[in-house]
């Protein structure tokens, strides 16, 4: 009698371990967030005039962009009151301030008077002054002064303050939101405010942060970080100590969904057990960046490469900033826990130095974008936080190796760089105007896309 095939979805590699697998082996107990929460969303492809058509580029603006939370910068990048961060969507440009008070607010980044935008880079200053013809304001975003004022009295008894938007913060992030009748940021997030409570990224320092323009569209770039299975083509070194096959793709809640990629294993793509325990702990340390150490390490026989990792991680970070890892999972220590935000805001769970990815459009083009790439660290205990790293800014020349602050990261982001343009140019290429997604490695993508199709319902409707 022949085998019954697994319905669409179901089907698991066999040579690889699962994450639950692998945590079901561990010592600690691991906490209920990190069960497997996957989601059979479907098999339909999707139509490739999403990434490559300027008319839904604009859609996107009009309809998506202006209903959404979107991630603006770090509390730390606005350490002072008076500090202030200007960040840019589209054709709209948006003033964050922090006031008298210490409370962020949100301004439309125009002046009142003739339009001029009030700040063109971020800074410090006492009050928002325009400097075409002088208006001020407060940081509260109350008029202070007119010049001249005599001119103006037909403006007396009109309401001069700065139009704002909703900003809110979570987990040391700020986020806008241009639609005054969108649910609250937690409502948003869902589950996902619960997951990172565990992790704390309040309690983080931005370190690094590099930003760079990629000849694709937005969703092109960010859906390349969204599955391992290009792992195999596309970065055959990490195979040796990063599962890909197997990896958990988990649907958290309505605009949330996650990645866990196991550190320490094996690829299920290579055959099993032709990758010896000391040679995937010497290659995840040589390869990934997230194991430092002066001195080689050797795997006593019969030991696990895995777990002298995540104990190596958790003395060491203990000694850097002075913080207690001893209920960590080997996988809070260890493994890629990547979130992703509807629209395109992913930050990594776990204790190691946090990875945070952001996907921006490009003005009009929707064959181009910029991606921030920031590392967050756990502020040294006992210590106040220090203000944010400034960005390097990448020209189209320089590679992403060149950021020599992304360590073993940048050589990576290169390998992903040679596919995204080409895939870019393909879909402009193609007959049919479609792609193809796995059902259970590329749920992530085909979840950005259910949750980008509320929002474009009517996109190509010639009456809108």
């Amino acid at each position: 009698m022949q085998d019954k095939k697994p319905s669409p979805g179901q089907a698991r590699c066999q040579t690889e371990k699962s994450v639950k697998e692998l945590l079901d082996q561990e010592s600690r107990t691991a906490p209920d967030i990190l069960a497997d929460t996957y989601k059979y969303l479907g098999s339909e492809p999707i139509n490739s005039e999403v990434f490559t058509s300027h008319k839904f580029l604009q859609k996107e603006y009009e309809l998506m962009w202006s209903k959404v939370w979107q991630m603006v910068c770090r509390e730390e990048d606005i350490p002072e009151i008076g500090s202030h961060f200007v960040y840019s969507i589209g054709t709209n440009s948006f003033l964050i301030v922090r006031g008298e008070d210490n409370q962020f607010r949100a301004f439309y980044n125009s002046c009142l008077h003739r339009g001029r935008k009030l700040k063109t880079q971020n800074g410090c200053s006492k009050q928002i002054k325009c400097p075409f013809h002088g208006f001020t304001w407060r940081l509260d975003g109350e008029l202070n002064n007119i010049p001249f004022d005599w001119d103006f009295c037909h403006l007396e008894n009109k309401n001069m303050s700065l139009p704002q938007v909703k900003v809110e913060t979570w987990q040391g992030f700020l986020f806008i939101n241009m639609d005054d009748n969108s649910p609250s940021l937690r409502e948003y997030l869902g589950e996902t405010d619960n997951h990172f409570e565990r992790w704390n990224l309040q309690n983080c320092s931005k370190v690094v942060h590099v930003k760079k323009r990629i000849n694709c569209n937005w969703k092109v770039a960010m859906e390349a970080f969204m599955e391992a299975y290009h792992s195999i083509a596309t970065h055959p070194q990490i195979m040796t100590f990063s599962s890909d096959a197997n990896s958990q793709y988990d649907i958290v809640s309505e605009n949330v969904s996650r990645a866990i990629h196991s550190m320490g294993v094996q690829s299920g793509y290579l055959p099993p057990g032709s990758v010896s325990e000391q040679q995937i702990l010497d290659t995840l340390v040589s390869g990934s960046g997230r194991i430092i150490n002066d001195q080689k390490i050797l795997v006593p026989e019969g030991g696990n490469a895995r777990e002298i990792l995540a104990e190596i991680s958790r003395e060491n970070y203990a000694i850097e900033d002075g913080h207690d890892y001893s209920h960590a999972t080997d996988l809070e220590m260890l493994d890629a826990l990547v979130y992703n935000v509807f629209p395109n805001f992913s930050p990594w769970g776990g204790y190691v130095p946090n990875v945070i990815y952001r996907w921006l459009p490009d003005g009009d083009n929707p064959d181009s974008c910029f991606m921030d790439v920031m590392i967050l660290k756990r502020v040294k205990k006992d210590t106040p936080k220090p203000a944010g790293c400034p960005t390097h800014l990448l020209n189209e020349n320089e590679k992403w190796s060149d950021a020599a602050e992304l360590g073993a990261l940048g050589p990576i982001f290169d390998q992903d760089m040679g596919n995204m343009p080409v895939v870019q140019e393909g879909m402009h290429a193609a007959k049919q105007k479609q792609i193809n997604l796995a059902n259970y490695q590329e749920v992530r993508i085909r979840h950005t896309h259910t949750v980008l199709n509320k929002y474009m319902k009517g996109w190509n409707d010639n009456s809108q």
